[in-house]
């Protein structure tokens, strides 16, 4: 095998592993800026209001008074429900802008 150079274009294999090592600095800081980041969800005109991280994570819950029925508990559990849906859908398209451009580079192995 006279000639060989390592089978993978010589200086091309120099180029990718500097291109992964970029890609791999982009995505830790979209993963960092999720971390740091915080979205909301709400329900019934802001009755409640549940804070997640970009990641995430529960950060908090706001359930105003008037939200507090005794006699109906279901309506608040569905409303903290539907409010913390509504932050998890938030999470999840902050993650996709944030992290679908670097996650599409990777041939699927994200």
């Amino acid at each position: 095998m006279a000639g060989f150079k390592g089978g993978f274009g010589g200086g091309n294999i120099n180029q990718l592993m500097q291109q992964a090592q970029k890609m791999q600095q982009q995505l830790k800081k979209a993963q960092d800026e999720l971390k740091e980041s915080e979205v909301s969800g709400s329900s019934g005109g802001d009755m409640v209001t549940v804070t997640l991280t970009g990641d995430k994570r529960f950060v908090s819950i706001n359930i105003k008074p008037e939200a507090v029925d005794p006699d109906d508990i279901e309506m608040l559990e569905d409303l903290i429900a539907a409010a913390f849906n509504e932050a998890m859908s938030a999470a999840e398209e902050l993650s996709e802008e944030l992290m679908g451009p670097l996650s599409g580079g990777l041939g699927g192995l994200m």
